[in-house]
């Protein structure tokens, strides 16, 4: 800490770092939006040009990871406090459908282009795996931008991307298993039932527990921000327990967000989402900077990453979509739409495949190109896909006047 005092050349490094992530997010987000586009492209095109693969200003380092991940963290915790009337258990069986169809369809499918093109059973089971689960804050992102969150499709989709989690984690544990030889069922067995326990006790009963405990302390406690502080700390606490139940980080925050939802004031809620501001570009300019363009130096690795990336595309959109076509056809084009993106989720499963050595460099630039790849095509998609009720939303002033 005393460096960032006394002026430390690392320190000023580390702030030069931030100023350029930061600032060349904004600057391209606000490209991104006078262009008709969600910011959120603009800040993955952002990372992608000040990174290594073409600047080369800023490079991946752990202090700029803490950021991003505390970035994601905040994004899903915002979300979750503007799903006030939000009830996962009601749509619960569409999410459940439609989230196991969008892990099998990509999983399958990667894993037998792989085989089909020489690879071993093992990487191509790697690829499988890091084309099953959905980046959830790069839709959450682009709905919560729209104010589109509260709609049938959007509700589903952040459902299904939360039981997506907790079945792609226990995908990459069983290949992580088969990896080093031996699965323990008995393990995997635990962890699924304590992550799906874990996500239906606070989803069920988070809400009303929170909205009788808040005002009690809120009124005990001396401080000026006492519901902000509250908020904090069980997005922290939520957090650990979700990881420790087996399930990720972000999805803890998403649910105590949702607890919060009907108890905080909007004054917290605006705290909240001045932070978030702050956050989310390291996490989203951060996923840009890891895109290696080098893959495309080499032709059969460029044709390789264009047919792994169409197969993460139409999996995804084909599996979830068809999982929702009861809802109609355009809910269901949402949904699958909605649940393409990989961003950080996919670079996670490529990186242990690459580090117990199953993966690779080339396989896993090509899992780390189609994860971010599969990021940057799904926020115009998904404004395409939600055009009607944009449309809709912007006429209702116009019509109340």
């Amino acid at each position: 800490m005393a460096f960032f005092l006394m002026g430390d050349s690392a320190a000023v490094g580390l702030l030069m770092q931030m100023l350029l992530l930061f600032g060349a997010a904004k600057l391209f987000a606000e490209f991104a939006q006078r262009l008709g586009q969600p910011a959120v492209v603009g800040e993955l095109i952002a990372g992608v040009l000040i990174g290594p693969s073409v600047l080369d200003w800023v490079r991946p380092n752990e202090f700029l990871t803490v950021f991003s991940e505390l970035g994601v963290l905040f994004l899903l915790f915002q979300v979750g406090l503007e799903l006030k009337d939000f009830k996962l258990m009601r749509v619960g069986w569409d999410a459940l459908l439609i989230a196991v169809a969008g892990v099998l369809l990509p999983f399958i499918v990667g894993r037998q282009i792989m085989l089909a093109l020489g690879h071993p059973g093992l990487e191509a089971a790697f690829v499988g795996a890091s084309m099953v689960a959905t980046s959830v804050g790069i839709t959450a992102k682009v709905l919560a931008d729209l104010k589109l969150l509260n709609v049938r499709a959007s509700k589903i989709i952040l459902a299904a991307a939360i039981i997506d989690d907790v079945l792609g984690l226990i995908v990459l544990a069983v290949v992580s298993s088969l990896a080093k030889g031996t699965v323990n069922y008995y393990e995997l067995g635990i962890t699924a039932v304590l992550a799906i326990g874990f996500t239906l006790i606070v989803a069920q009963f988070g809400t009303k527990a929170f909205e009788k405990l808040v005002p009690r302390m809120d009124r005990r406690m001396s401080g000026a921000h006492n519901q902000f502080v509250l908020s904090i700390l069980l997005l922290f606490a939520l957090s650990v327990l979700a990881s420790i139940a087996g399930v990720a980080a972000i999805i803890g925050a998403f649910l105590a967000g949702m607890a919060l939802a009907s108890s905080v004031d909007e004054h917290t809620k605006e705290q909240t989402a001045g932070v978030t501001e702050f956050l989310v570009p390291f996490f989203l300019a951060g996923i840009g900077l890891h895109m290696d363009l080098s893959v495309f130096q080499n032709p059969s690795t460029l044709w390789v990453c264009g047919l792994i990336l169409l197969a993460a595309i139409l999996s995804k959109f084909l599996g979830c979509g068809l999982g929702a076509l009861r809802l109609g056809v355009r809910d269901a084009a949402r949904v699958g739409i909605g649940m393409v993106p990989r961003g950080e989720v996919g670079m996670v499963v490529a990186q242990i495949g690459n580090s117990i050595g199953v993966i690779p460099k080339d396989v896993y630039a090509i899992v780390v190109f189609m994860s971010i790849a599969t990021t940057m095509v799904a926020p115009p998609l998904l404004k395409l896909a939600y055009r009607d009720l944009i449309k809709q939303q912007a006429q209702e002033p116009t019509q109340s006047l």
